[in-house]
């Protein structure tokens, strides 16, 4: 937090109101954001991400089982088409997740909608643990059906966490908090690349662990508050305000805050139903400016995403390590890669906080560009077996350094923040669902371009869309840093008016309500 900030926790601690000429002792009191209160949301967003570490896992898992699969001596084996569906497959799915993502958020809530993707996670774990070791068709098929499971909740765990933790933060925490989603995942592929380098020929044994794992994860949602965002546009207003009490640890009754924020919620969405002609479908919601202008920005910023080369990296750690021209065993560069995105992923938490969103972009888009062009430089000049052996190393986890800084992870922390409270759901869903589409199309076109094209024509590939990515963050991408959602609603809907100065009128209404209230 701020100097700001920590002069109003100080304040509030003390029962004292912090000294300021230019504000009112109510106004003080309004925007404090309590130690108590920013533990709460921290553990609340911290708990509702623990979901989305199996998703990592599963998005890793081909990296660590493919050679197995294909060249055990101790088990059955799939063949190489097999095996390239057996990678893929997850993939295909993934945008169904992020559709079903936004019909489960907005229908049953966010706390059910994580209920739903720890279970079926368990369900693929467990039928990967249990695959047949005797009957090669057989072991197909199982696997082929846990691909397609996990591929959905992969798909479905991109969106629940972050707005979950979006909707309870205070807006000095909420970006921090939108990026534990990324963070999770980078924590679930660090976990399955150690454990398959651990495990080299036991991928039942890892698929075990993970589902113990999830076990684990599901029960961690039971304690949960569902989020009061959600709860108010259902119209719940007594649980909505038991769950805002819980987020924002106020125990009073009848709280003035309390009930000037939730009357700031009602207003917001009340506002934007007034705004239809009757009862409109999702579709003709989409045609509203506060939603199609986000919707085309983030997903511009995923097609970015994807085919900058991030996820063909995730994916195909062990073997892009080989055709990168790395010189270690490719299990380690893997969790070298998973390493740091990690701590990276940390990094990024102060980083977007400190800075917003797009400066870190900037240098992210700068830094893979400059990364893939030294990967092609290596690959047309090869260096293994020399001196310089190491650059490769270095340029593949510098990628991931930078990608996470920015292009990796900004795509799915902005996408719960840029959307409004009553389509959020649908909306985030739906990019979701064309962020994994371009993911299944890089994948699977990947291995036909480096056969078609070479190494580096791809590398230089990736990297002039890396050139194009920056243009676009430049042009295009808003900056979200310190905005409340309603404020972001309003500059997309297009009320033009600075950050500041809309901040400043958010809390002078929700100030006033306090009044009345109180």
């Amino acid at each position: 937090m701020s100097g700001k900030d920590t002069a109003e926790v100080e304040a509030a601690l003390t029962g004292k109101q912090p000294q300021s000429p230019s504000k009112s002792p109510t106004h003080a009191v309004l925007t404090q954001l309590t130690r108590r209160a920013a533990i709460v949301q921290i553990v609340t967003a911290v708990v509702a991400n623990i979901t989305i570490i199996s998703s990592g896992m599963g998005i890793g898992f081909p990296s660590i089982a493919m050679i197995e699969l294909t060249n055990s001596t101790t088990s059955v084996v799939l063949t190489e088409s097999d095996a390239t569906w057996f990678a893929s497959i997850t993939s295909i799915m993934c945008p169904f997740g992020g559709l079903l993502s936004g019909y489960l958020l907005d229908k049953v809530g966010r706390k059910k909608t994580l209920y739903f993707i720890n279970i079926i996670s368990i369900v693929s774990w467990a039928i990967m643990s249990f695959a047949s070791r005797t009957d090669s068709a057989t072991l197909f098929i199982q696997l082929i059906v846990a691909r397609i499971i996990i591929g959905i909740a992969i798909g479905l765990s991109s969106t629940p966490a972050s707005v979950y933790a979006a909707e309870v933060a205070h807006p000095n925490l909420r970006g921090r908090l939108t990026l534990l989603t990324a963070f999770c995942t980078a924590i679930g592929m660090l976990s399955i690349y150690t454990l398959g380098y651990v495990f080299k020929n036991d991928w039942r044994f890892v698929c075990m662990i993970c589902g113990i794992f999830t076990v684990v994860s599901l029960l961690t949602v039971i304690p949960l508050p569902e989020s009061p965002s959600w709860l108010v546009s259902k119209k719940r207003m007594p649980k909505a305000e038991r769950c805002l009490k819980v987020v924002r640890a106020i125990k009073e009754e009848n709280h003035p805050e309390i009930r000037a924020e939730l009357e700031a919620l009602e207003d917001n969405i009340a506002r934007f139903r007034s705004a239809q002609d009757g009862k409109k479908s999702k579709l003709d919601q989409l045609k509203k400016p506060e939603v199609y202008k986000p919707l085309a920005i983030m997903c511009t910023f995923f097609f970015f995403q994807q085919f900058t080369g991030i996820f063909v990296i995730i994916v195909y750690a062990a073997s892009f390590s080989i055709e990168a021209g790395v010189a270690i065993d490719p299990f380690l560069s893997a969790v070298f890669v998973g390493l740091t995105r990690v701590v990276t992923t940390v990094l990024m938490s102060f980083i977007s906080d400190k800075f917003g969103r797009r400066p870190p972009a900037l240098f992210s888009g700068f830094g893979m560009a400059t990364c893939m062009f030294g990967l092609a430089v290596c690959a047309i000049h090869p260096v293994k077996g020399t001196s310089l052996s190491w650059i490769p190393t270095v340029l593949l986890v510098a990628f991931i350094f930078t990608a996470t800084l920015g292009f990796l992870t900004l795509p799915f922390s902005m996408n719960a923040e840029v959307y409004p409270t009553k389509i959020r759901g649908f909306a985030s869903g739906l990019t979701i669902f064309f962020g994994y589409t371009m993911s299944f199309i890089i994948l699977k076109i990947y291995p036909s371009l480096v056969e078609t094209v070479g190494n580096s024509n791809v590398f230089i590939l990736f990297g002039c869309l890396s050139m194009l990515g920056i243009a676009f963050v430049y042009f295009f991408l808003p900056e979200t840093k310190g905005r409340t959602l309603e404020d972001i609603e309003s500059h997309f809907r297009g009320k033009k008016h600075s950050s500041p100065d809309s901040k400043q009128e958010v809390e002078m209404k929700t100030m006033l309500k306090a009044n009345e209230a109180a």
